[in-house]
């Protein structure tokens, strides 16, 4: 709240509301991986398949349509290589988003969703064209997958914001760089419930996001996340999907 103010308005006066969610929290489970992260320095092929096999896990355990939304191009074509060639099955189709996507490109790309046969996987970029403002709503999507914090890159416009914010005794880094983050893996999670009919689950994939740092930030509806690992995150999906049988 304290971000939007400072960005909106110079009066020191002003108020904001904290609009409750409409939507329960007994049809969405919210997962972070613990043992898995985007970092630069763990950018290895360990980690692309540990990203890949995570993806795995969790859509094996429900057929239906999913996200998965990477930071970059470069990491989402490297995980995907490695996911088609150690963990891609007959039935779990994959589709990707392209950097030069035309309209109609766009379009189909969407179109695919509303098939309600086998298992879709939609590898995206985090706060790009399919993570802000797609209504999928239904069995359309059921699931998002988010690599990463998303960070913006580091340029000198966001080192200019950063030092700003420092000189005001603020946390710069926050406001040029995590919150910006923060916003786009929100968006990007909040494809998955769109109605109050809606189900489904959302796994963030990088442990940054199990410290105070983020849970600070993270959405009062939030607080019922959970943590997992590699070799728990399939119970965590399937027990979620049970609860509804």
């Amino acid at each position: 709240m304290l971000y939007y103010r400072e960005l909106l308005t110079t009066e020191t006066d002003a108020y904001g509301i904290y609009v409750q969610s409409p939507f329960s929290a007994k049809n969405r489970r919210i997962l972070i991986g613990s043992d898995v992260s985007s970092r630069y320095t763990r950018r290895n092929h360990t980690e692309y398949r540990k990203i890949a096999e995570y993806i795995s896990r969790c859509v094996w355990q429900r057929q239906g349509n999913y996200m998965v939304f990477f930071p970059s191009y470069r990491l989402m074509e490297d995980v995907y290589q490695v996911y088609e060639e150690e963990f891609s099955v007959d039935w779990v189709r994959c589709i990707r988003q392209n950097s030069d996507m035309t309209e109609r490109e766009r379009e189909e790309f969407l179109e695919e969703f509303q098939s309600r046969e086998g298992t879709l996987v939609g590898f995206c970029v985090l706060g790009g064209i399919f993570s802000e403002g797609v209504d999928l709503t239904g069995e359309s999507l059921i699931g998002a997958i988010i690599v990463g914090t998303g960070l913006p890159q580091i340029g000198s416009e966001r080192e200019i914001l950063k030092e700003y914010y420092d000189r005001k005794k603020q946390s710069g880094f926050d406001y040029a760089y995590r919150y910006p983050g923060m916003n786009k893996v929100l968006q990007a999670a909040g494809r998955v419930i769109r109605t109050k009919e809606d189900r489904g689950v959302i796994l963030l994939l990088d442990d940054r996001f199990l410290g105070r740092d983020y849970g600070e930030i993270f959405p009062r509806e939030w607080k019922d996340r959970s943590s997992c690992r590699l070799n728990t995150v399939e119970e965590a999906v399937s027990r979620f999907w049970r609860s509804f049988t």
